[in-house]
């Protein structure tokens, strides 16, 4: 690889990580050049936050609980119910922005007791069967919603 080519590989690389996978059309394009919109994913059931918001090429989904879709209402009183309805939401809402379980990077998940964490793993890993995204998962006091005892979020790419 001669000097020049080198150059214009290392500049298109560069350009890309910075755009979160948005690839300048030319060569010789500095970052600042890269425009990059923040595009809203509709659905969200609440007026505070977003459902989903997609840049470039990433997807950030707001964080889901159990609850049935077009409702308030949680799917289930007990964990494995509100943890099933809350992968289907999530499921939802990376498809709503046009990406897909398995372009998924990176999972949080909120649990209100950590005795549901085997049950958690069992239900995720149907979710990801392969390649599993990286995870965080954190035992929380209590979640927003009164009776929630599962919140997931992730990051994603189309």
């Amino acid at each position: 690889m001669n000097v020049q080519n080198r150059r214009t590989f290392l500049t298109r690389t560069g350009l890309a990580a910075l755009a979160g996978g948005a690839v300048a059309s030319q060569a010789d394009a500095h970052p600042h050049d890269v425009e990059l919109k923040k595009e809203v994913i509709p659905g969200s059931p609440y007026p505070t936050f977003s459902r989903a918001v997609r840049c470039g090429q990433t997807v950030y989904v707001s964080g889901v609980l159990g609850q049935t879709p077009g409702s308030r209402g949680l799917a289930s009183p007990g964990f494995e119910g509100q943890c099933r309805q809350a992968m289907e939401n999530l499921k939802a809402s990376v498809e709503a922005a046009g990406s897909s379980m398995d372009r998924v990077l990176k999972v949080g998940a909120f649990l209100t007791e950590q005795s549901d964490f085997a049950a958690f793993n069992r239900i995720y890993v149907g979710y990801f069967p392969s390649d599993p995204p990286a995870r965080s998962t954190v035992i929380v006091k209590d979640l927003v919603a009164p009776g929630a005892k599962i919140e997931i979020d992730c990051t994603a790419f189309v």
